[in-house]
């Protein structure tokens, strides 16, 4: 369903783009004048649409109200909200509060004019990009030799990229390795944070990792399109990160032997940046 300033739905207005409320954690020891400050956390944005159903007859105005409310209809779970105005595009995961309200009185209802209150709740209170924003990684090549090992000698390949994180907040992100690779390891050194992979990946091989908070997951997507579940590949040390705003420092490291074809092996590292209001 589009919003928009012409019939059959006229957008009114809408409340909520920006204002969401904080909840200041704070934490209090015994003797301290005032305390001590350890986070903000953001709660759900709530979004307010006010609308107007424009038809040319009666009838036609009966079948958009059903319309409207078969749309936000709260059984239906969450759906997307996207924002558009100026050629900026925002997206947002909303879920409706209550069916919609049609109120009554001359001022809202008409013969061929009925207005319609529409109220959603977002989990998220963050706006995403319309698209998720993907970099592959350029590399660098160094090596070490180790003669105590009989003359075996291994490398270590490492991709280095700044990628740009555009939003208000941090950012998860979705990493996937693509082998042949031996303990791959993704470090965002502008956090000081990595996550590795204690096993070597096949050629064919590709490890999908997602940091996303309450969607943490680690997947081998198969050749036939299904996925393995293993999230017991990642090193005990390792910490899902996410991108801070701004510039990050992103580098991927892997070991290989004499005998492997390291310049097979690639990251792409993808993301969303997220926007406090729009």
């Amino acid at each position: 369903m589009e919003l928009k300033n012409s019939a059959p739905f006229i957008l009114q207005s809408i409340d909520g783009l920006g204002d969401v409320d904080a909840d200041i954690q704070m934490q209090k020891a015994p003797f301290q004048d005032g305390s001590t400050y350890i986070d903000s956390v953001l709660q759900e944005r709530a979004i307010s649409i006010e609308i107007a159903i424009l038809t040319r007859d009666t009838t036609t105005l009966l079948q958009q109200r059903q319309y409207l409310a078969s749309v936000f209809n709260p059984k239906l779970g969450p759906g997307k909200l996207r924002y558009e105005d100026n050629g900026i595009v925002r997206e947002i995961e909303a879920i409706p509060d209550n069916v919609p309200a049609f109120p009554s009185g001359k001022e809202n209802r008409l013969p061929k004019l009925q207005k319609a209150l529409v109220n959603l709740l977002c989990p998220e209170p963050f706006w995403l990009d319309e698209f998720s924003t993907s970099e592959k990684m350029s590399y660098i090549l160094g090596g070490l030799s180790f003669p105590l090992r009989l003359g075996t000698k291994f490398a270590q390949r490492g991709f280095k990229k700044i990628l740009h994180n555009k939003g208000d907040v941090s950012t998860p992100v979705t990493i996937e390795f693509y082998g042949p690779a031996t303990n791959p390891v993704v470090w965002n050194r502008t956090t000081g944070e990595f996550v590795r992979v204690s096993r070597s990946l096949g050629e064919q091989d590709k490890l999908v990792i997602s940091t996303e908070f309450g969607n943490k997951s680690v997947v081998i997507e198969n050749a036939d399109g299904t996925t393995t579940n293993v999230f017991n590949w990642i090193d005990l040390e390792s910490t899902f990160w996410q991108l801070v705003p701004g510039e990050n420092l992103i580098e991927y490291l892997i070991e290989y032997g004499s005998d492997s074809d390291a310049t097979k092996s690639r990251v792409i590292v993808s993301y969303r940046n997220r926007y406090l209001s729009v």
